[in-house]
């Protein structure tokens, strides 16, 4: 199969668009069709991982960090990212990344962490992409109700808050009169004539639509389904970027910061908070380099935001706010090899796909505590 296949399924999952302004998302080297058959998931792009792509046999590494963040000034094969482009290339491996489309995704990289943290009852934390939701109607014969439903909750339609693949659906009876050269041709030409339907309803937004009503062509008895596509108004699709949720145990701010340590599987990590001893009952979390989203934290009545990379004066900020920051460091997010592995090899099922999935077994934190 192409890697084409694979990506286009997964961006239904976690468009390009979701991404941040300028977040060089999607192909980073290589081609969209070229041929895949094991593909390595990895947190990062370095040369010890494109060594392991190489030894175990991947074409394509599947990363969450791109690897070209700023544009190469030059090929100079003397400078170790240069070169390890140059291996990438000269062993035919292609490099696709999902960075923040992964992070604002439902069901994605900020939804993994709030799980790991155990947060109940999980809600956005900062609003960052926002798009119109319709209602799509479909009419069909009751023999052929099953594949259609699939066919749109497959391709992204009825996902609605925790929800996935609702729809509604009820019978009645269609009542027509067909012309001449009616196609499909159903019933005597000129007589009113009754057929039994099932009408089948679904929420879809605006970028799953062609994905849906395409689905729906694709298996629709001789490809001309009635369709009815109704933009609803007021209920537009917000994502967000991190989550807020509750702790189902309350905690001192010490206790929570040793709790992350734990379940992050961390050496160490930094606690910024005036008093140790304060209880933590609600928790923000925003993988990755997070400090500036901290007064969403508070807004979202956080008592502790869990994030990486905090700067110093951040800090100091923070910690006058009186808002408790426990930052793990940016590797935490390496929870995407294996949720994104799971993923993959739930669709290589749903699909036949012929490919063998892998999670890089390196560690790419940069950091040692000492």
């Amino acid at each position: 199969m192409k890697v084409r296949e694979l990506t286009t399924q997964f961006e239904q999952f976690a468009p390009q668009r979701l991404a941040m302004a300028g977040d060089p998302v999607g192909l980073q080297l290589g081609s969209l069709d070229a041929e895949v058959s094991k593909v390595l998931v990895t947190l990062d792009v370095r040369p010890e991982v494109v060594d392991e792509a190489i030894a175990v046999g991947a074409d394509l590494i599947f990363a969450h960090h791109p690897a070209m963040f700023r544009p190469v000034k030059n090929m100079d094969l003397s400078v170790p990212q240069n070169a390890m482009y140059a291996k990438i290339i000269e062993n035919h491996i292609t490099v696709y990344a999902a960075h923040t489309n992964l992070d604002n995704a439902d069901g994605g990289m900020n939804d993994w962490l709030a799980e790991t943290l155990q947060l109940v009852n999980p809600v956005g934390l900062v609003p960052e992409k926002t798009e119109a939701e319709y209602l799509l109607t479909v009419h069909v014969s009751p023999v052929y109700a099953d594949a259609v439903r699939l066919a749109m909750v497959g391709s992204g339609a009825g996902n609605i808050d925790r929800y996935k693949g609702t729809s509604y659906e009820w019978n009645g009876t269609s009542w027509f009169t067909p012309l001449s050269g009616a196609d499909p041709e159903l019933g005597p030409v000129g007589e009113r004539t009754q057929t039994d339907e099932v009408a089948i309803q679904a929420r879809v937004s605006d970028s799953h639509v062609d994905a849906t009503v395409q689905a729906v062509n694709d298996v629709f008895p001789g490809g001309h389904p009635s369709l009815q596509l109704i933009p609803l108004r007021g209920a537009a699709k917000t994502f967000y970027m991190g989550r807020v949720g509750d702790l189902a145990t309350p905690m001192t701010a010490r206790d929570f910061a040793e709790y992350c340590k734990a379940i992050f599987g961390v050496a160490g990590l930094r606690l910024v908070a005036a008093d140790p001893l304060k209880m933590i009952h609600r928790v923000a979390v925003l993988g990755g380099d997070g400090g500036r989203f901290y007064p969403d934290a508070i807004a979202a009545g956080a008592d502790a935001y869990v994030t990486g990379d905090v700067y110093y004066h951040t800090g100091h900020d923070m910690l006058a706010s009186g808002l408790t920051v426990v930052d793990p460091g940016h590797h935490i997010e390496q929870i995407c090899k294996p949720k994104l592995t799971e993923l993959f090899e739930d669709w290589q099922l749903d699909h036949k796909w012929p490919i063998e999935i892998v999670a890089s077994k390196l560690n790419t934190d940069p950091f040692t505590f000492v």
